[in-house]
């Protein structure tokens, strides 16, 4: 029986594929020493080298599962495909550019007993762009997905099996894995590692990507825009008929120099309210519409004694 799968996105990879096989697996065979799979997704590479290197790779490791993907559909659709062909108890997220370390993987075990454990890098090999990218997303992580303020996130991941069924269960055309993890569990802990140096190629990362990316988290897998419209509606409605109301009040009490103009006002106040009122209630009904859509679990269930 398989203890461990090991997820890898693939993306135009090449030499490092082989290099991280050959790692993963001394690390299991003398390390860890429990039964592991490796399985990689060619997201749809444009490299027409990628796929027969995860060939190569499987010819050489039986312990490998190559699957490739018909179009590029992004690393969270690929990762989301690895999970739902993951076998093991346990399950390894992590990159292909080597600088997801294998020999780090006795560290996650050590913790294994939390639901999830997320590689922390104190000091990442990446250039200046995307570590402040890195550190914007980090904010918003925080605020729009419920991500624990004494967390740092990362790709590098291990998650227990219950976990992942409650991520694969969770039906999104947009995937988004962190706001997906911390819809699963709040029992996630950190342990700290050593980034490794990217040895092949470049980030396939372009401004266009982190951008979809970053919209993905906004709009599929957070409600934060139609909260800032139903709690506007709300409070310009309150406004409105509070002023409206204040107007007739001195209109009785002090009269108008303008006749008739406290009572348009009064209308237009009315009406607009109305308006931000009913565009407030719409939001929160998209909102639970959405979540029905999705099939966010009500409850998850960690253990039955």
């Amino acid at each position: 029986m398989v203890s461990y799968s090991v997820v890898i996105p693939v993306y135009n990879s090449t030499d490092s594929l082989l290099e991280l096989s050959q790692s993963i697996d001394m690390v299991f065979r003398n390390s860890i020493k429990e039964e592991y799979e490796i399985i990689f997704v060619d997201d749809g590479s444009p490299n027409s080298e990628t796929w027969p290197s995860l060939l190569h790779i499987c010819e050489k490791y039986e312990t490998v599962t190559a699957i490739q993907l018909m179009r590029n559909f992004g690393k969270p659709g690929a990762t989301i495909c690895g999970l739902k062909q993951a076998k093991g108890k346990y399950i390894f997220l992590m990159d292909d550019d080597l600088q997801h370390l294998p020999g780090d993987f006795p560290e996650f075990i050590k913790k294994n007993s939390h639901d999830v454990v997320i590689g922390y890098f104190p000091k990442k090999k990446h250039n200046f762009f995307k570590r402040q990218t890195s550190n914007l997303k980090g904010w918003f992580d925080k605020r729009l997905i419920g991500k624990p303020k004494n967390i740092k996130n990362s790709p590098f991941v291990l998650l227990q099996r219950n976990v992942v069924e409650a991520i694969i269960n969770i039906k999104t055309t947009h995937p988004f894995i962190s706001a997906l993890i911390f819809n699963s569990t709040k029992d996630i802990v950190n342990v700290k590692l050593q980034h490794g140096k990217r040895k092949y190629g470049k980030s396939g990362y372009t401004l266009y990507k982190l951008l979809k990316q970053f919209s993905n988290l906004l709009i599929n897998n957070s409600s934060f825009l139609l909260r800032i419209v139903a709690y506007t509606g709300f409070s310009f409605s309150l406004f409105s008929f509070l002023y409206g109301l204040f107007l007739i009040i001195k209109r009785i009490l002090v009269g108008s120099a303008n006749p008739g103009w406290t009572s348009i006002m009064v209308l237009l106040l009315f009406t607009s309210g109305l308006i931000l009122l009913s565009v407030g209630i719409v939001g929160e009904y998209l909102i639970r519409i959405i979540h029905g859509i999705e099939q966010k679990p009500a409850f998850i269930i960690r253990k039955i004694v």
